[in-house]
């Protein structure tokens, strides 16, 4: 079963830049996780500071690697997230 995870984070304006910048340094990392078939990151066209991830995983192992991993700690737990205004994640089952 590949898993698929998709997040919605907004942030405000003065704080774009830096998430911006983690999310795209996390992309090149989780990118090089066994566990990872895809991770693309999105800035939100019509909402200042809005940003979608979407995720694809061989697995849920997978996906619970990526989020032990160092760089998770520091990108995501440590920079993102207090930055973030909103945050909604969503974990699917990709159909085929």
């Amino acid at each position: 079963m590949t898993y698929a995870v998709i997040a919605h984070y907004r942030c405000e304006s003065a704080d774009e830049a830096t998430v911006r910048a983690a999310l795209l340094k996390m992309r090149e990392h989780t990118r090089n996780e066994p566990g990872n078939l895809a991770y693309d990151v999105h800035a939100e066209t019509d909402r200042p500071g809005g940003f979608v991830l979407y995720e694809r995983y061989a697995d849920r192992a997978g996906f619970d690697a990526h989020t032990a991993a160092g760089h998770f700690d520091e990108l995501i737990v440590g920079t993102v997230r207090p930055l973030l205004t909103e945050r909604t994640v969503m974990f699917a089952e990709v159909l085929y």
